[in-house]
C-alpha cells in the first residue's frame, strides 16, 4: 500500500504564545491547540534557570537542520539585470523563489482576489502532554534526525493545578525568545492551556500538510526506543569533555563516529573519530557484555551545550546498527531524552535500519494481526486506567515478545509513548484518530516497489560484498523483476558512516536521471536485503550448523592495552583463504594471508582465530554498531 504524499492538520489557537514580564515577576502563557479538549498545566515554576534553559536547548533541536543548503544567488542575479544580462531562467526564478518568500500573503490569494487561506507544508507544531506525574513536551527535527522530549516533574510547579491530556503547543520563535529573556532570581508563572477569554480576538488558525515522510520517522523513532538496547552511563564531566573536543575541532575525513568502548568492571569509555581522541569515563561501571559500538549522529549533540550546568547523570542507549542512539539527561527537576540519528531525511539508511520496526504485512496471516490488534486494545485500555506501567506489568499473563510487538505497533499508530527515561509506556494521544501504520510503512512509491520486490523469494539477492580498505563497503546484487521481466543488477558503496557514496544501476530509471530523483527500487531492495542477510547472518554464526553456511566474512577486533594504544585485529575468510592484518590504530598494520586445501579447514582455522582473541580480552567492533 502507497502512502499518501501528506496529511492534512487544522490547528486552531486561541491566542499566539506569549510572556508578560515585570521587574521581578513573569509570566509565560503557552497556547494550546483547542480542538482536543480541556488541557493544560498551571503552577509557579520553582527554578527559573532550569525552565529557561531546558526550553532553549528544546528549541534548537526543534529547528536544527543539518540538509545541505545551496548558496543564495538572488542577489548576484539581481545584479547581473541591472548590467544587462540576459534574463536566464535562473534569474526568473530566483526572482519567483524571492517573491515568494517575501510576500507569502499577497502569493495566497483567489481568482477575484480575495485572500486565500494557506495550507503550508512542514512540520507539526511540538506536542505537549499533561501525565499525573509530569508534563512533557515533545518536538522532531526539520531534517528529521533528531527527535527530543523533556519532561518537566510535578515537583517543578508550586501550586499545581493540570488538565489530563495531549495537545499541539504554539511554540514561535517569538516565545522562545522571550523565554531564553528569564531571569532566575524573578518569580516565573506558567500557563498552558488552550482557552483565552481576555483575548479571544487574537484566535488564529494554522493549516498544515504534513509530510508523511517527517510523521513516519516521527512515529518510528519512538517505535524504535521499544527494543531493547544496552545501556551506559556517563559523568556530566564526560559530556562535556566530548562536547569541548566537537567545538574545537572540525572533522575533515570519515569516519566522524563518537566509538563507545564497553568494557565489564570498567567505566565507558569514548573515542572520537577520526583523531582517535580517547576520553575516559567518570561514570559507574559497565555491567555487562564487551562490546564496541560506533554511532553517527554526534555534532547534533551540540545543542546539549546550554544544560551541562544542570546535568546530574547522563545515560546512553544503544540499539541494533542503524538505529537511534536515545540520550538521556537527568536534570534533578527535569529530564530530557533525545534521540539522534546518523542521516539528515529518511531514505537508504531508514529504509533498511527502520524496516525491522514495521510490521511485515501477511505475516502470521489474517488471524495473527487480529490478536496482536486485541492485545494492543486491552494494553491501550490498561494504560488509560492504570498510567505509566513497565512492559513486566503489561505483559503479565502472556509473552513479552508479544507484548512489545503490540506496544510497538500502538507507538506507530501514536496512541502510546514510550518514557526511555523510566522505562515505563505511557498513553499520549497523536491526534483524535489513530494513524493507520500502513499509511507510513513506506516513505516513497519507489520504497513500497523495492518491498514488492523483497517479498518475491530469492527476487533479491546480494552477490559481492568488498571491504575496502579506508573507504567502506561494495556491495553488488542481483534483483529479478518479474513486472518488467528483466533482471537488474544494482550496486552501491557504503561508506565508514554509512551512507552511500557511490550507486549504479543498469534499470531504465537510472540510467535516465542517475540519483538525482533518489535510489531506483533496485537500490533500495539490495540495501534492505543486505541488512537483513547480516541480521540473520549474525544470528546464524553463533551455532555450528550457522558457522558452516559462511564462506566469506571479514570480522574486527579491537583492545585497548594499558598505555592507552589500540590494537585493531582484522580477520577476513575468503573460500580457501584467511587474511590476518593487526597493529596499532595509528600505525601501518602486519599482514598475513594463509591458505588452506579445503573451505572447511579454513573456516575451522578462522573461526579458532577469532575465539583465541576473544579469550585475550579482544572485543568484537563489528558485533554491535550502532
Amino acid at each position: 500500500m502507497t502512502a499518501a504524499l501528506a496529511r492534512p492538520i487544522l490547528l486552531r489557537y486561541a491566542a499566539p504564545s506569549e510572556l508578560a514580564a515585570a521587574p521581578l515577576h513573569s509570566s509565560v502563557r503557552l497556547s494550546l491547540d483547542g480542538a482536543r479538549g480541556p488541557v493544560g498545566v498551571r503552577g509557579t515554576v520553582r527554578d527559573a534557570a532550569l525552565f529557561r534553559d531546558a526550553m532553549a536547548a528544546l528549541a534548537t533541536i526543534l529547528e536544527s537542520d543539518l540538509r545541505y543548503k545551496g548558496r543564495d544567488r538572488t542577489a548576484y542575479l539581481a545584479y547581473l539585470m541591472k548590467q544587462g544580462k540576459k534574463a536566464t531562467a535562473a534569474i526568473w526564478e530566483a526572482q519567483k523563489a524571492f517573491l515568494e518568500g517575501a510576500f507569502p500573503d499577497d502569493a495566497a490569494t483567489q481568482g477575484d482576489g480575495s485572500a486565500a487561506k494557506p495550507r503550508a507544508s512542514g512540520a507539526l507544531d511540538p506536542v505537549l502532554t499533561v501525565h499525573p506525574d509530569e508534563v512533557s513536551i515533545e518536538v522532531f527535527s526539520r531534517d528529521e534526525s533528531a527527535y527530543a522530549r523533556l519532561a518537566f516533574s510535578s515537583d517543578l510547579f508550586e501550586g499545581r493545578e493540570a488538565a489530563h491530556g495531549t495537545a499541539f503547543v504554539d511554540l514561535s520563535p517569538r516565545i522562545v525568545e522571550q523565554i531564553d529573556r528569564l531571569r532566575a532570581y524573578a518569580k516565573v508563572e506558567l500557563d498552558a492551556g488552550a482557552a483565552r477569554g481576555d483575548a479571544a480576538a487574537a484566535s488564529f488558525e494554522r493549516s498544515l500538510e504534513v509530510p508523511t515522510t517527517w510523521l513516519r520517522g516521527f512515529l518510528q523513532v519512538q517505535s524504535a526506543a521499544t527494543l531493547p538496547a544496552v545501556s551506559c552511563e556517563l559523568a556530566p564531566i564526560d559530556l562535556y569533555n566530548a562536547l569541548f573536543v566537537l567545538r574545537t575541532r572540525k572533522a575533515k575525513k570519515p569516519p566522524r563516529g563518537l566509538r563507545f568502548e564497553l568494557v565489564p568492571g570498567k567505566p565507558p569509555r569514548l573515542i572520537l573519530e577520526p583523531w582517535e581522541i580517547l576520553i575516559e569515563g567518570h561514570g559507574p561501571p559497565y555491567e555487562g557484555p564487551a562490546r564496541v559500538v560506533r554511532t553517527f549522529g554526534r555534532q547534533r549533540l551540540l545543542a546539549l551545550s546550554r544544560l551541562l550546568p544542570h546535568v546530574q547523570r547522563v545515560r546512553a542507549e544503544l540499539r541494533g546498527p542503524g538505529l537511534p542512539v536515545f540520550w538521556v539527561l537527568d536534570l534533578g527537576r527535569a529530564t530530557l531524552t533525545i534521540a539522534l540519528t546518523g542521516w539528515t531525511d529518511s531514505s537508504w539508511a531508514s529504509a533498511a535500519s527502520f524496516d525491522a520496526l514495521m510490521p511485515r504485512e501477511g505475516k502470521g496471516g489474517d488471524k495473527a494481526r487480529a490478536a496482536l490488534d486485541a492485545l494492543a486494545a486491552r494494553q491501550i485500555a490498561l494504560l488509560r486506567e492504570r498510567g505509566p506501567l513497565p512492559l513486566a506489568a503489561l505483559a503479565a499473563g502472556g509473552g513479552a515478545e508479544d507484548a512489545r510487538a503490540a506496544l510497538q505497533l500502538e507507538c506507530l499508530r501514536g496512541r502510546v509513548l514510550y518514557d526511555v527515561a523510566r522505562r515505563v509506556y505511557r498513553p499520549r494521544e497523536l491526534f483524535a484518530d489513530p494513524v493507520d501504520e500502513r499509511d507510513i510503512r513506506y516513505s516513497s512509491p519507489r520504497e513500497a516497489a523495492a518491498h514488492r520486490l523483497l517479498g518475491a523469494p530469492g527476487a533479491v539477492r546480494p552477490t559481492k560484498v568488498h571491504e575496502i580498505a579506508g573507504e567502506g563497503t561494495e556491495i553488488h546484487g542481483e534483483v529479478a523483476d518479474r513486472e518488467a521481466h528483466r533482471d537488474f543488477a544494482p550496486r552501491f558503496t557504503m561508506d565508514l558512516e554509512g551512507r552511500v557514496s557511490d550507486a549504479w544501476c543498469s534499470c531504465p530509471t537510472f540510467r535516465r536521471s542517475g540519483l538525482r530523483e533518489g535510489p531506483c527500487e533496485h537500490m533500495i531492495a539490495l540495501r534492505v536485503a543486505y541488512a537483513r542477510e547480516r541480521a540473520e547472518r549474525d544470528a546464524l554464526r553463533q551455532t555450528a550448523e550457522g558457522r558452516s553456511l559462511i564462506r566469506a566474512e571479514t570480522r574486527t577486533y579491537v583492545r585497548r592495552e594499558a598505555s592507552g594504544a589500540e590494537v585493531v585485529y582484522r580477520v577476513s575468510l575468503d573460500d580457501r583463504v584467511v587474511h590476518l592484518s593487526w597493529g596499532a590504530r595509528a600505525e601501518a598494520p602486519r599482514h598475513q594471508r594463509i591458505w588452506f586445501d579445503t573451505d572447511g579447514e579454513a573456516r575451522d582455522a578462522y573461526f579458532k582465530r577469532l575465539d583465541a582473541l576473544t579469550s585475550s580480552g579482544f572485543v568484537d567492533a563489528d558485533a554491535s554498531s550502532a
